[in-house]
């Protein structure tokens, strides 16, 4: 991609990065599991967005919501990158077609949820994905929620049996014990922690 900042400033505008966010990078481009602690507003989609850029392969988003997975895409196709999430609201040919461009390299980044990430067919499909790293986007939900009504949160590290992709959770709020079982769920390898600032001049 040439000069990580000329790349910076060509889809996103800006001429540097926030505190932290290039030491996040830069362990996701290394290959390391990295934890980050971000308050909401403070970039954390750039901490994947951007090394994902960087990277041959498709980035795999799981996120919680629908309304948040059709609002990165949204986001992403105005800035000219290519983006799909697949959600229930698709029929059965718009998903197949989804995961064709991303088996064939036409996508760059490809949203959904931890139920959906869960299924058989599913993880059949992926393995046929160049996948470059798994961003898993409010990270605190697999011990919020993966106990409670959303068990499939405590089964995204079951992709490890089918990829060596780097994984970045991200998360605005986290406990230590929180954090400590987002690391040992997603059976994160020696991950890196950044946690930034909540206090925001």
């Amino acid at each position: 991609m040439g000069d990580p900042l000329k790349v910076l400033q060509e889809y996103w505008g800006f001429t540097a990065f926030r505190p932290l966010q290039d030491q996040i990078v830069a362990s996701v481009l290394r290959g390391q599991d990295t934890i980050a602690l971000l308050p909401t507003g403070g970039g954390k989609s750039i901490c994947y967005q951007f090394p994902a850029l960087c990277m041959e392969g498709v980035c795999l988003v799981i996120s919680p919501l629908i309304a948040l997975m059709q609002d990165q895409v949204q986001r992403l196709k105005s800035l000219n990158i290519e983006a799909e999430a697949l959600h229930s609201g698709m029929s059965n040919r718009e998903i197949e077609n989804a995961l064709s461009h991303a088996m064939f390299g036409k996508l760059k980044f490809l949203y959904l949820s931890p139920e959906r990430l869960a299924t058989t067919k599913m993880k059949s499909k992926l393995r046929q994905v160049p996948v470059n790293m798994i961003a898993v986007d409010e990270a605190h939900c697999i011990a919020q929620w993966g106990h409670d009504f959303r068990p499939s949160y405590l089964h995204i590290a079951d992709c490890r049996e089918w990829t060596k992709a780097p994984i970045l959770a991200l998360t605005a709020t986290a406990t230590l014990e929180t954090r400590s079982e987002i690391a040992e769920r997603l059976k994160l390898k020696t991950p890196e922690w950044f946690e930034m600032s909540f206090r925001r001049p």
